[in-house]
């Protein structure tokens, strides 16, 4: 590696040593008249000019006015927006309310719902009470019917019997009786 490269090398290490380095060599720059023109030159180039600092304020505040313009624009839509969430709030008290009418009218309706379905059950209670009474009655009607024509029945059964025993006894004992008399 060549000399050069190694200073340079050690100056890019060496924070202390560009320092020094620097020192010595300013003093001797400025001493030189072509030297510091060439400085100068160089300084000129990468410095702001009064032109550069003036586009720059143009610039800037046409910048600044169009912000300006956006932050009324901004402002305008935030009071769109708070007309919108004062309507919005509205809407949602009106939908509050609704509800509440809604929910007492439901309850209402629960209730009455409630008092009908009592009535409902009460006279379907009587009305099977009912129609199990008069299902009895006809029931004990038609086992008195039943009763009666047993009775009928079993009155015409004995009548029968007798007959037959009576018919039984005549042709047994008349010809006996006319055997034992003969």
């Amino acid at each position: 590696m060549s000399t050069g490269k190694q200073l340079l090398e050690e100056l890019r290490r060496d924070e202390e040593l560009r320092r020094a380095l620097a020192e010595e060599l300013i003093p001797e720059a400025l001493r030189s008249r072509e030297l510091r023109k060439a400085m100068l030159l160089a300084l000129s180039k990468e410095a702001a000019t009064k032109e550069d600092i003036e586009g720059l304020k143009k610039a800037t505040k046409a910048e600044i006015e169009g912000l300006k313009a956006e932050i009324e624009g901004l402002k305008e839509d935030v009071g769109n927006l708070k007309v919108a969430v004062e309507g919005l709030r509205k809407d949602v008290e009106s939908l509050r309310r609704d509800v509440e009418s809604l929910r007492a009218a439901t309850k209402e309706d629960i209730e009455g719902l409630k008092r009908d379905m009592e009535a409902l059950r009460k006279a379907a209670k009587e009305d099977v009470e009912k129609l199990a009474a008069d299902l009895k009655s006809y029931v004990d009607a038609r086992i008195g019917e039943v009763n009666t024509r047993i009775g009928d029945l079993y009155g015409v059964m004995k009548a029968s019997l007798v007959a037959i025993v009576v018919t039984l006894a005549s042709t047994i004992l008349v010809p006996l009786l006319l055997r034992i008399l003969l």
